[in-house]
C-alpha cells in the first residue's frame, strides 16, 4: 500500500502525471507519499542495509498539512532523520521514518557587528558553514567537516576545537506533532549542554526541527585557535595572521588525515562521549594513571577524551568481522561493508565494558540508537 495524501491548490489533478517512486512537490501541487519496506542504507552514514517500514520526505513547510493527516506515521514508531549521520540502526525500523530535504539559506537581518542567518534544517551542515565563511560569516569555522544537516545540529548541539553550537545558535523553529503548531526556541529554551539539548530530553520526538536562525559576527571575529592541532596546521599553512577561511582549511586538513570519510567508509563519527566527572574523582583516578589527558569543561568540572580511554584499553585498530575500531582515532566505530547495526552495538557495549572494568569510568554514547522498539 502506498498511502499520500493530496493538497490540490489550483489546477485539476489530471493535468499531471503522480510518481509512485518519489516524493514530487509540484508547482501547483503538494505532495507527501509513503512508501512501504524502504531501504535506508544510503540515509545513514554508517551505511547499514535495513529497512523502515514507512518512508517519506518532507520538502516543504507547506507539506506539514499533509503529514499531520497521513495514515500510517499515528499508529507506527516515529522517526525523523536528517543526515543520518549521528543514528545507529541496530535492526530493520518497525515505524514511520520521516527524511526532512527542505533547503534554503536566507539573510534574516544585520546589524553594524552581526549577520543573522537562517538556513532550512535539510540543508548540509558542510554547505552551509562553506556559505557563511564564503562571506565572511563568522563563528562556525571551526565545526566545518561535522556531517549531518542543519536541523539536526542544535539537537546534539555539535562542538569541535572549542566551538559549540550554542555560541552562535539564536533560534529555532519548530513544528509540534502533537497539536501541529509552529513553536520558536530561543538559545535558553533549548537547554544545551555537553552533546545534549531539550530535543533529546524531554522533548524527544515531540517536534520537528524546520529551520534554525545563527547570529554571526561580520568583523572583528573571535577566532578559536588555541588547540595545539589548530595552531600547527596554521604553521604549516604558513599563516601567521589566520582569517576564518584560514582556520575552516586547517580544521579540514587536521579532520581527514583523522577521521574516515563516511563515503568511504561507514561512521557516524565519535561514537562516545567524552566522560565528564568532578575534580576528586578525576584525580583520584589520575593517581593510579599519572599520563591520563584531561582539559576543564565550561562548568568547571573535568573531561577526560574518550578515544585515549578506548586506546589504552586495547581497542584501537580492533575488528571483528566487517565492525570495527577505527585505526587511527579510538573514537570512531567503523562498519567495513557488511556489518549489521547490531553487530557494531555489540562491539560498542564490549568496548564500553572494557572502559569500566580498567578506569571505572561509564562511557555514553553520542550516537542515537534507533530500531529497537
Amino acid at each position: 500500500m502506498n498511502c499520500f495524501y493530496l493538497k490540490r491548490l489550483s489546477l485539476p489533478l489530471a493535468a499531471f502525471v503522480v510518481s509512485l517512486r518519489a516524493v514530487i512537490v509540484f508547482p501547483f501541487f503538494i505532495l507527501m507519499q509513503v512508501h512501504e519496506n524502504i531501504s535506508l542504507k544510503s540515509f545513514n552514514t554508517f551505511g547499514l542495509d535495513v529497512t523502515a517500514r514507512y518512508f517519506a520526505e518532507l520538502q516543504s513547510g507547506d507539506q506539514l498539512e499533509e503529514l499531520i493527516q497521513l495514515c500510517p506515521w499515528k499508529e507506527h514508531p516515529f522517526l525523523v532523520l536528517g543526515g543520518g549521520s549521528n543514528v545507529l540502526f541496530a535492526e530493520n525500523f518497525p515505524g514511520f521514518v520521516l527524511r526532512i530535504a527542505t533547503r534554503g539559506i536566507t539573510v534574516e537581518r544585520e546589524t553594524a557587528d552581526y549577520v543573522y542567518v537562517r538556513a532550512m534544517a535539510g540543508e548540509g551542515w558542510e554547505s552551509f558553514v562553506e556559505y557563511c565563511v564564503a562571506r565572511n560569516l563568522g563563528g562556525i569555522e571551526n565545526l566545518t567537516l561535522i556531517p549531518g544537516n542543519v536541523g539536526t545540529s542544535p539537537m546534539q548541539n555539535i562542538g569541535a576545537y572549542g566551538v559549540e553550537l550554542k555560541d552562535t545558535f539564536h533560534s529555532l523553529e519548530a513544528f509540534e506533532i502533537a497539536t501541529g503548531k509552529i513553536h520558536t526556541f530561543n538559545n535558553a529554551d533549548c537547554r544545551f549542554g555537553y552533546r545534549e539539548s531539550i530535543f533529546k530530553k524531554e522533548a524527544k520526538n515531540k517536534f520537528i526541527i524546520l529551520s534554525v536562525c545563527f547570529r554571526l559576527t561580520r568583523t572583528n571575529h573571535s577566532l578559536r585557535t588555541d588547540y595545539g592541532a589548530v595552531r600547527e596546521q596554521l604553521l604549516v599553512q604558513g599563516v601567521q595572521n589566520p582569517n576564518i577561511k584560514d582556520v575552516m582549511t586547517a580544521i579540514q586538513h587536521i579532520r581527514r588525515s583523522k577521521l574516515p570519510d563516511p563515503k568511504v567508509l561507514g561512521n557516524a563519527g565519535s561514537f562516545f562521549k567524552n566522560p565528564v566527572m568532578e575534580e576528586d574523582d578525576f584525580h583520584a583516578l589520575v593517581h593510579r594513571f599519572p599520563d591520563m589527558p584531561s582539559w576543564k569543561s565550561d562548568t568547571g568540572r573535568v573531561k577526560i577524551p574518550a578515544a585515549w580511554l578506548i586506546e589504552k584499553a586495547g581497542w584501537k585498530g580492533y575488528r571483528e568481522g566487517d565492525a570495527g575500531v577505527h585505526h587511527q582515532q579510538a573514537l570512531v566505530l567503523v562498519n567495513y561493508g557488511n556489518a549489521t547495526g547490531k553487530e557494531i552495538l555489540e562491539l560498542a557495549g564490549k568496548v564500553r565494558n572494557s572502559v569500566s572494568e580498567k578506569f571505572g569510568v561509564q562511557l555514553e554514547p553520542e550516537v542515537n540508537i534507533a530500531g529497537i522498539v
